[in-house]
């Protein structure tokens, strides 16, 4: 069991990584049918006709991965008490059947919460990568975490 990261643990310029994953086809047009049925994720024959030329993910199933891909592999899991926002959602380049994709999160700034001591506020820079290493996707994302001392609490 990885061990929690907790509000004290996190350094501004810190960076955390994810785990990978390919995405598939099927699972792209099957998230498009229910979520996003724009003809160049549900269809092959319409995707290859359009500008993209194949298909492609849905921008929404991207941030959805990634969001999974970062949250489950660096200890924050434990300690998220949530965000109520995304700021600055770019994306970058086309996700395709056959990229793995996995997620950086750099630590932009953090302050302590003045009102709840359990708590403060971490400003993460996400940015998704290909398996070539190409940025598919950047947010920002203001998180609340949790503090170490209400962990003992």
């Amino acid at each position: 069991m990885q061990e929690a990261v907790h509000f004290e643990d996190l350094e501004i310029g810190q960076v955390l990584g994810s785990q990978r994953k390919t995405m598939t086809e099927a699972e792209i047009i099957e998230f498009a049918w229910q979520y996003d049925p724009q003809p160049f994720h549900i269809s092959v024959p319409d995707a290859e006709e359009s500008h993209f030329g194949g298909v492609i993910s849905s921008g929404f199933q991207t941030l959805a991965v990634s969001f999974r891909l970062a949250w489950q592999a660096n200890g924050l899991q434990a300690t998220n008490l949530g965000a109520g926002t995304i700021e600055q959602l770019h994306w970058l380049k086309p996700v395709r059947p056959g990229d793995t994709l996995r997620v950086e999160m750099e630590v932009l700034e953090k302050r302590e919460s003045r009102s709840k001591p359990d708590r403060g506020f971490v400003r993460f820079k996400y940015t998704t990568y290909n398996q070539d290493d190409e940025a598919v996707m950047t947010m920002e994302c203001p998180q609340i975490v949790g503090r170490k001392e209400a962990a003992r609490g």
